[in-house]
């Protein structure tokens, strides 16, 4: 048990049955009432972002999340497959549990698959991937005199605004946390 005093961003907790984990933590103590803690949390099952309270130095049931590192290997109909790669052993993920996680997975990628229990919660995403455009805008001359950007669609099907010096065929950085251009791929 930890106290809901110790609660940091990052942090996984139980908490009526559910997972969460603790997105950001404040406390607020007046002169006349108790310490309160309240915590902005994101259901770790369902997606959806809650806040909880506690009073100050109340106990909290930590959750051990277990990471396991998988390769994935191809989409059916309606889920994704992973495979360990130590003891080639395969589980299938629902794909309306990975929207968003989807549009940066390629086949073959290693990633990370979260886990409580036993229960698979998701795909860990690195903070950033490389994928190489497949169709792009032309630029349009003459457009330069701000950043300027235009519409790609990389491999996994994901939209992007890109710099216009950007061409088709080219491998970018995207950023996994809103999907925006990051960089070219070196």
């Amino acid at each position: 048990m930890i106290s809901s005093n110790d609660l940091k961003p990052g942090i996984t907790i139980q908490q009526n049955g559910e997972i969460y984990i603790v997105l950001d933590a404040s406390q607020n103590k007046t002169a006349r009432s108790a310490m309160v803690v309240k915590a902005k949390v994101r259901n770790l099952r369902s997606g959806a972002n809650v806040e909880l309270s506690w009073g100050g130095g109340d106990k909290v049931q930590p959750a051990q999340i277990d990471k396991k590192e998988m390769q994935y290997l191809y989409d059916t109909e309606d889920a994704l497959v992973f495979m360990d790669n130590e003891t080639y052993e395969q589980i299938e993920i629902p794909a309306e549990n990975l929207v968003w996680e989807r549009k940066f997975l390629k086949p073959n990628d290693n990633v990370n698959i979260s886990m409580f229990e036993g229960e698979v919660l998701g795909v860990i995403l690195p903070d950033k991937v490389t994928l190489e455009i497949v169709e792009c805008e032309a630029a349009v001359k003459g457009d330069t005199a701000t950043s300027a950007m235009k519409n790609a669609v990389v491999e996994t099907g994901l939209s992007v605004k890109v710099p216009l010096f950007i061409e088709q065929g080219e491998k970018i950085v995207v950023s996994t946390a809103d999907g925006k251009y990051s960089g070219r791929a070196k």
